[in-house]
């Protein structure tokens, strides 16, 4: 039995354990590594880090820092999560089992990615992004395209216009309307094309040829492990999302949900402070612990 079990290891569950480790709790982090910062080539948003840095670097720092702090790690992927008398018992996908007074999710979310060949080497040199938010400013006034179904790339298409006139929508499902756009001057190609990566961009492939991009913003949703929380008990949302107040808490008592698992900007800073809210929080519920 442990203070607090925060499960997943990205910028949330990382700066929670930070927090934890300098309050004196016992936290142990379950990580499965698929954090989704790892897929970051080189933030230039992340606050202190004037020169950028990539995914990994941070996740690297953080964790650094939290096992300065007295933070013990494990390789798991969780498959259950209930409540138990004294708090909560956490199971992995290979069977072994953990117990907690608390426990703070930050198992953020995992993006739907194209299926084109080199998926992670076009994510890697930029010819596919994933965050607009992120990283839109590096490819001001270049060649974008924005592929998904068309309701979902409509809904991008106000935003990422601010940072570029050269912009297209390549809808997956059909052809798309202008009046959708309401007024807002893009290209709008055919639907159905075949997204390609040709080593250094991403084109959409049609009938009458290929149309080649600097980058390419899939927008094709994403999956969440959302449904550890309602096996604890969690009503979710018409959406699937965890509904959570200031403090981070969900409506079930010693439970915390942080990060992009949250409904709201997906931002390492968002994460950061959120993982802040959560472990001081969190720290004042569980039973004083005096030092000496």
């Amino acid at each position: 039995m442990v203070d607090v079990i925060v499960i997943g290891g990205g910028p949330a569950g990382l700066t929670a354990a930070i927090y934890l480790g300098r309050l004196h709790r016992a936290c142990r982090v379950l990580d499965a590594g698929r954090s989704r910062a790892r897929w970051i080539p080189e933030s230039n948003n992340c606050p202190g880090f004037p020169h950028g840095i990539s995914g990994e670097e941070l996740l690297a720092r953080l964790r650094t820092q939290a096992e300065s702090f007295g933070a013990r790690f494990e390789q798991a992927s969780v498959a259950a999560l209930a409540r138990s008398a004294t708090g909560f018992r956490i199971e992995g996908e290979d069977g072994r089992c953990w117990q907690a007074r608390a426990v703070i999710l930050a198992t953020g979310l995992a993006d739907r990615l194209p299926d084109i060949p080199c998926v992670e080497e076009a994510v890697a040199c930029g010819a596919l992004r994933l965050c607009p938010v992120c990283d839109a400013y590096e490819v001001s006034d270049r060649e974008i395209g924005i592929h998904g179904p068309w309701d979902a790339i409509v809904s991008h298409a106000r935003f990422l216009r601010g940072y570029t006139a050269r912009l297209s929508l390549l809808p997956t499902d059909r052809d798309g309307d202008a009046a959708d756009l309401d007024g807002i001057d893009v290209r709008v190609l055919p639907a159905k094309g075949q997204l390609v990566f040709d080593g250094k961009r991403c084109g959409y492939a049609l009938d009458d040829g290929c149309y080649w991009f600097d980058t390419v913003y899939p927008f094709l949703g994403c999956r969440s492990s959302a449904h550890l929380a309602a096996q604890a008990g969690v009503a979710l949302t018409g959406a699937g999302e965890i509904p959570v107040d200031a403090h981070q808490r969900t409506r079930v008592s010693g439970l915390y949900a942080i990060g992009d698992i949250v409904s709201g900007l997906n931002q390492i800073s968002v994460a950061v402070g959120q993982a802040a809210v959560a472990a001081l929080h969190v720290h004042g519920e569980l039973p004083f612990a005096p030092r000496g």
